[in-house]
This record gives C-alpha cells, sequence and structure tokens, in this order.
C-alpha cells in the first residue's frame, strides 16, 4: 500500500533526525507493507496545496492521501479567509479523490508560545475540515478535538523549536497513533 503525507511544516519537519520525524514514526508503528512517501513543505497552506497536488500526490498514485493543512491559513499574517479555505480544501479532496483522503484537523496550540495562531480560530478552520470531510465524504481525524484538553499538551507541543506549534517526539507520537488507526480501519476495509 502507497501512502502519501501531504502537508505543511507539521508533516515536514525532522526534529534533528535525517528524515522527516512523522515517516520515521509511521514505518516504525506500521508493519512492511506501507510504502511512504512524504510531501510536506514548511509553509504551505491550501492555496500552496492546490499548486502541487498533482506532481506530489496524484502522479504517485497513492492508496490512501492524508491532507494535513490549516495552521498557515489559521495564522495571522497569511491568513486565508474560511470560504475560500473551504474551496481551496475541498478542491484538493476531489483532485486525490475523496475515497481516498484522510483530512486531518490541525492540531491546537500552546497560546503562551504561540503569538502567530489562536485555538479559537483554529477550532473555526477545524470545524471547516469536518464539513469537507462530511461533504466530499472523505475520511477525518480531528486531531484538534483529541488534543486540545489534554493534560500535557503544552508537552506534547514542546519540539525543537519550541514556539507553541511545532512539536517534538511525544506529539510525533500522538500524531502517528492517530493515523495508524485510522489507517488501519481502512486498509481492512479496502480488502474486503
Amino acid at each position: 500500500m502507497k501512502l502519501v503525507l501531504f502537508g505543511d511544516s507539521i508533516t515536514a519537519r525532522t526534529e534533528g533526525h535525517d528524515r522527516p520525524l512523522l515517516t520515521i514514526k509511521l514505518e516504525d508503528k506500521l508493519s512492511g507493507n506501507w510504502h511512504i512517501i512524504n510531501a510536506g513543505i514548511p509553509g504551505n497552506n491550501t492555496f500552496d496545496a492546490l499548486n502541487r497536488v498533482k506532481k506530489d500526490v496524484i502522479l504517485h498514485n497513492p492508496d490512501l492521501v492524508t491532507v494535513l493543512f490549516g495552521a498557515n491559513d489559521a495564522a495571522f499574517h497569511k491568513m486565508v479567509p474560511l470560504n475560500v479555505f473551504e474551496r481551496n480544501l475541498t478542491n484538493i479532496v476531489t483532485a486525490i479523490t475523496p475515497s481516498k483522503t484522510i483530512l486531518i484537523s490541525p492540531t491546537p496550540v500552546d497560546e503562551e508560545l504561540q503569538h502567530a495562531r489562536t485555538n479559537t480560530v483554529l477550532k473555526q478552520y477545524t470545524e471547516i475540515i469536518r464539513a469537507v470531510s462530511e461533504a466530499t465524504g472523505s475520511h477525518y481525524i480531528d486531531l484538534f478535538s483529541s488534543m486540545i484538553n489534554l493534560d500535557n499538551l503544552s508537552e506534547i507541543l514542546r519540539g525543537l523549536r519550541n514556539d507553541g506549534l511545532h512539536f517534538g517526539e511525544l506529539g510525533y507520537d500522538y500524531l502517528a497513533d492517530m493515523i495508524c488507526r485510522e489507517l488501519i480501519i481502512l486498509s481492512r476495509e479496502m480488502l474486503s
């Protein structure tokens, strides 16, 4: 099975490793049946994603694709309006094919450290992602809601940059576990 991880810096960050940490964590957690292609580019929003979805995702002919955007769309200094974000995301899902797409909401941030985004705004983008998933019939992982009330959220969000957004080992373990659970369900459905 071929999996493309399509996203921004959360997908792409190496956190001191020689490859993206999300890829490493998923390879460790999944059996060798998965070929994982990391198509994360730091700073990308849904406009950037639309511009590169064909060459970075579709040309790989993946079985499944995780789509993790929203943190940059929600950033105050380059905010993409919610209606435009919804349209962009719908176009991305349509290009990939809804049955192959796993939309993932952005993570919450540690507002003590992160000053370009707030959880109130990120929640609005999360709600759009859920709505796009329902409207298109694509799959969905609500990372935001599953993390926002964790007692150790600030610890999970602590990475090398320690900026309240980019997380390290704990955060990537959490994200990889969420993705693995979804992949197991979907791969069973695909094989039956």
